[in-house]
Formats: structure tokens, C-alpha cells, sequence
């Protein structure tokens, strides 16, 4: 951050719009510390610290900088003051997916804690035999509750849409 002159230099320079310019310092800045828990900035020894670290700062930027200005959101962007009035129709779920969300979200809360868990743990990047490892249970009975689970809430929605 102390040198953060030499970025916003490069930024200017570089002619990139003032609407951008804090948006680039931050993917600059981020970038950089990145390359550096990395292991990718190795200044010479020789050479003064400060002026290495301002000469790499320098390359990061322009590198980044380049790509900023090339990229297909900097030269075909289109400002407009009502940018969904470009669009043919509304956007966003339909009602009826709307309506069939709330239905699996209603009849999930009616489900046993475990039940829950056990359905929400599939959205858990980590494999079902990571999930049952940190629960403390056999891989087996994290499969077969999550088999009971999908079965009471397949069971649950088949009520709620015979009552609706």
C-alpha cells in the first residue's frame, strides 16, 4: 500500500477511465499480494529494496492494466441510465419456480434436525466421507441417513402439493 503511488501512476498513465481506476488499484493490489504468498516476487539482492519492490509493482501493474484495457467490458461497455429497459422481458425466476422454491424450502423446515443436515451436507464441497469423519460416523450410516433424509422430504412435498 505505500507504494500505491506507482500503481496509480501506471493507471493514469495508461489512460484507463477515472470510473475504474480505484476498481484496477484494488485488482493490482490484490494480485500482487497474491504473487507474493506465492513465492513469484524475488527481488535481486543487489539491488535496493525499495526500488525492486517499486520496479515489480511497476510490471505487475502494467501487466494488469493491459489486460483491464483489453478486455470486452472496457470496450464494449454501454452506459445507460435504465439498464434493464434494453432488455425484451423481465428477468429473474418465474413465479412459478418462485412458488415451487418456497414449497421445498416449507416442506424442509418441517424435516428432523438430522434430516436437514444430512440433505444440506450435500452442498458441502467436501465429500460425504469427509462430512461423516467430522461427525464421528461410519461413511455407511452418513449414506443411508442421507437416502432416509431425501426419501422424508420427497415424501413431505408429495403432501404439500396434494394438499395445495
Amino acid at each position: 500500500m505505500a507504494e500505491r503511488s506507482v500503481i496509480m501512476a501506471v493507471i493514469v498513465a495508461s489512460g484507463v477511465p477515472a470510473r475504474d481506476r480505484h476498481d484496477v488499484a484494488q485488482e493490482i493490489l490484490l494480485n500482487a499480494w497474491r504473487s507474493v504468498k506465492r513465492g513469484m516476487y524475488r527481488p535481486d539482492p543487489k539491488a535496493e529494496p525499495r526500488k525492486a519492490l517499486r520496479g515489480w509493482l511497476y510490471g505487475v501493474s502494467w501487466r494488469k492494466v493491459g489486460h483491464h484495457l483489453k478486455s470486452a467490458y472496457v470496450r464494449r461497455v454501454v452506459l445507460s441510465a435504465q439498464p434493464l429497459g434494453w432488455l425484451p422481458e423481465p428477468t429473474g425466476p418465474s413465479l412459478e419456480a418462485q412458488v415451487a422454491a418456497r414449497e421445498v424450502l416449507d416442506a424442509m423446515a418441517e424435516l428432523a434436525p438430522w434430516q436437514l443436515e444430512a440433505i444440506l451436507s450435500v452442498d458441502d464441497p467436501l465429500s460425504l466421507v469427509a462430512y461423516a469423519r467430522r461427525r464421528g460416523m461410519n461413511p455407511s450410516t452418513a449414506a443411508s441417513r442421507l437416502r432416509i433424509a431425501r426419501k422424508a422430504l420427497a415424501m413431505k412435498l408429495r403432501r404439500w402439493r396434494r394438499c395445495r
